[in-house]
């Protein structure tokens, strides 16, 4: 069959449209005009707080390696949850429970691995923080499918079920342990939150970087090979060639970035006691590399948009969305879909609880507090219509970054006060659903 590459874009009578060498390089590359827009206001929003400190301070702290890797840690445990909310507002439904679902299943896991699996297994077994994760993503799972059966065979609207059980499960996550602290958790446990010894370092961080960068080629060309097999138009030579170079570049510059924020002198100190090194006088310098959280919200991204993007189940999620009584009509099972979603929801706040507590290295009956309103704002702000039908797993993690880039920088800027914060965030979440009506009235 004849490869041919992407047909110009025509006007009603025939003749290409008289557009811009950018208009004719985004339809050539195909790249998506939202998430352009969302990694510009992400830019501008990280350029006017380094800006910011550099004019009062005379020095801009935002845009240095130890903020932004500390910034990705942070986001991590809002990105893997904004992934599942992502389903959850695409078929029309909300969830108000996943901050309390992470407070009650950090205390379960913090009970599991301080007070009771000690005293069968040994203090340090390395089947502990095993048996912990394991469990507290079950737990996460079983309390979002019963959301889920109530919402769906029982008829209880979703706003009511999850706004039950965010008061249910907060008071459950108190309850647990009367309202103490449970701590230290497990060590090994506790690099799953990140830190120095919670990361993989420079080599491993290349190792990452080298195999994402294979991935995307590999992606590219599955992608090319199955447009020409099928009969549909590829894309030019060059635009490949475009896409994989800014996939490549950003990976290996996000390699970069984290290879250049060394660890604390402290650690580095106890580090090279511990290990009989010499600490040159200069001092030694160790990378952090990734951190662990950051690695398993990639984790997520990727397995969540494979989900979506390559099984009968993402189609069925848009589906629903677009028009559940169609759905329904068109034989799709609505309401086992809506109770695997919650139940999936539910699982991804186990593993943030896994990530949160491990950061902390304790369990809090306070442990996710509010954390489902930044969660709800990540997906809306990442492009994810409340209106239903439509959404991105990218697009939820992008939207995760911006609101944690809001908090950190004014907390960088001086304005820590969580008032302000909470003005920022609330801002930002209307006028992005302000857009997406703007957005839908436009291509419809």
């Amino acid at each position: 069959m004849t490869e041919h590459s992407a047909p110009p874009n025509l006007g009603p009578q025939g003749h290409d449209l008289q557009i811009g060498p950018v208009g004719r390089f985004l339809r050539a590359t195909e790249l998506d005009t939202r998430m352009l827009g969302m990694v510009g206001a992400l830019l501008l929003i990280w350029l006017g707080f380094h800006l910011y400190g550099v004019l009062v301070n005379g020095e801009g702290v935002f845009l240095t390696p130890r903020n932004l890797w500390n910034l990705s840690v942070q986001t991590s445990v809002t990105g893997i949850m904004a992934t599942g909310m992502v389903l959850v507002i695409i078929t029309r439904n909300i969830d108000l429970s996943v901050g309390s679902i992470v407070g009650v299943t950090g205390m379960i896991m913090g009970i599991l691995q301080v007070n009771i699996l000690p005293q069968y297994l040994g203090l340090g077994h390395p089947a502990i923080w095993v048996i912990t994760v394991i469990v507290g993503i079950i737990c996460g799972m079983i309390i979002g499918a019963f959301h889920g059966w109530l919402i769906a065979y029982r008829g209880i609207p979703s706003f009511i079920v999850t706004l039950g059980g965010l008061l249910v499960w907060r008071g459950a996550a108190f309850l647990t342990a009367d309202g103490k602290t449970i701590s230290p958790v497990d060590t090994t446990f506790a690099l799953l939150g990140g830190g120095p010894y919670g990361s993989v370092g420079a080599t491993g961080s290349w190792i990452v970087g080298i195999l994402g960068c294979a991935a995307i080629l590999w992606v590219l060309a599955r992608g090319r090979a199955a447009r020409r097999k099928h009969g549909f138009a590829v894309r030019e030579i060059w635009a490949e060639a475009v896409l994989a170079a800014l996939g490549c570049g950003a990976l290996i510059g996000a390699v970069l970035l984290v290879n250049a924020y060394p660890w604390p002198k402290g650690i580095v100190e106890a580090y090279a006691k511990a290990n009989n090194l010499t600490v040159p006088e200069g001092g030694l310098f160790i990378s952090h590399g990734f951190a662990i959280p950051v690695l398993i919200l990639a984790a997520v991204g990727i397995a969540m948009t494979i989900l979506m993007t390559r099984t009968r189940f993402g189609r069925y999620v848009f589906a629903i969305g677009g028009n559940p009584e169609a759905a329904a009509l068109a034989g799709i099972n609505t309401r086992w879909m809506t109770m695997k979603i919650f139940a999936l929801m539910g699982m991804l706040a186990g593993l943030a609880a896994v990530v949160a507590s491990a950061r902390l290295n304790s369990a809090t009956n306070a442990l996710g507090d509010l954390e489902e309103l930044y969660v709800i704002a990540s997906a809306v702000v990442g492009g994810t219509s409340l209106a239903g039908g439509i959404g991105t797993i990218y697009g939820a993690i992008i939207g995760a970054l911006v609101m944690q880039s809001l908090q950190t920088g004014m907390v960088l800027i001086g304005y820590g006060d969580g008032s302000y914060r909470k003005v920022v965030v609330g801002v930002a979440l209307v006028l992005a659903v302000y857009l997406d009506n703007l957005y839908r009235k436009k291509i419809k």
